[in-house]
């Protein structure tokens, strides 16, 4: 049995997949937790890549939106914020270690 290339459409980087902006932002949500151990925080750089790998999966999720509203066009906004808050949370991972004024242990 034989696949079509259309079935592999989500590898295919010309093309708009929601799917893959999605999976890209977390899976470097989990790389990211894991590079940073998270609750004792510990500081590594690594943490850029996993950011950068976000970065690219809210971009691939802001080219699928379409000119005109409606309920795709909801979703996708809502998927943005996904990906905004969890780049955020990435960020938190990467800085807060630096931070000594932010973590003095008395």
């Amino acid at each position: 049995m034989f696949l079509s290339r259309s079935q592999f459409h989500i590898l295919n980087l010309r093309r708009h997949s929601l799917a893959r902006g999605n999976t890209l932002v977390i899976a470097s949500l989990l790389v990211s937790v894991l590079l940073s151990d998270f609750p004792h925080n510990r500081a590594t750089m690594l943490l850029i890549f996993p950011t950068l790998l976000a970065m690219v999966g809210t971009g691939e999720t802001v080219r699928c939106m379409r000119l005109r509203w409606g309920y795709y066009h909801a979703g996708v906004i809502l998927c943005i914020y996904m990906d905004l808050m969890i780049l955020c949370m990435i960020l938190f991972f990467l800085i807060y270690p630096y931070w000594h004024f932010l973590s003095v242990s008395r």
